[in-house]
């Protein structure tokens, strides 16, 4: 801590053995000794509060942590997704118009029939490359390179 060589020590105590002198020398390395301790136990108990600090801040801090993780199970524990699959389920057969009953169409089912639109392979297609639209094409008319996608019924293959 100080950085104290042997050498130092030597010149200390020759200094205070001529200072004090031999007769009261033991008695006052004594007092010092005692000092040193007082001022050791003081430095650890110093030490040890400010660790019990760190160690308190650290429990308030999981603490908070567990409480956040407590309360986030909480709000899984209603979970049941079989429950609410089957409660869909219900709500959209209920829902369903009967067959002479003209069909509502909501603004989410309109907006699902065109995202579905927009997914479709052949939407995305000119009509002249489109399956049904080959059909239409004479055979001699239409290029090499387009397979013919309509299905052949009878030809024996």
């Amino acid at each position: 801590m100080f950085d104290i060589g042997w050498s130092e020590l030597l010149v200390i105590g020759v200094v205070a053995l001529i200072a004090i002198g031999p007769k009261e020398l033991p008695g006052v390395l004594r007092m010092v000794g005692q000092y040193m301790g007082k001022v050791r136990r003081m430095a650890s108990e110093f030490q040890g509060q400010f660790q019990e600090a760190m160690r308190e801040a650290e429990m308030a801090d999981i603490k908070k942590h567990v409480d956040d993780i407590t309360d986030t199970a909480k709000t899984y524990t209603n979970f049941d997704p079989l429950g609410d699959i089957s409660k869909q389920f219900e709500t959209a057969i209920e829902d369903k118009p009967t067959p002479g009953e003209p069909a509502v169409i909501t603004p989410s089912e309109t907006a699902v029939s065109q995202d579905s639109a927009m997914h479709d392979n052949t939407a995305a297609l000119p009509a002249s490359v489109t399956p049904a639209a080959q059909g239409d094409v004479p055979a001699k008319d239409k290029p090499s390179n387009v397979a013919d996608a309509t299905p052949q019924v009878g030809s024996g293959a």
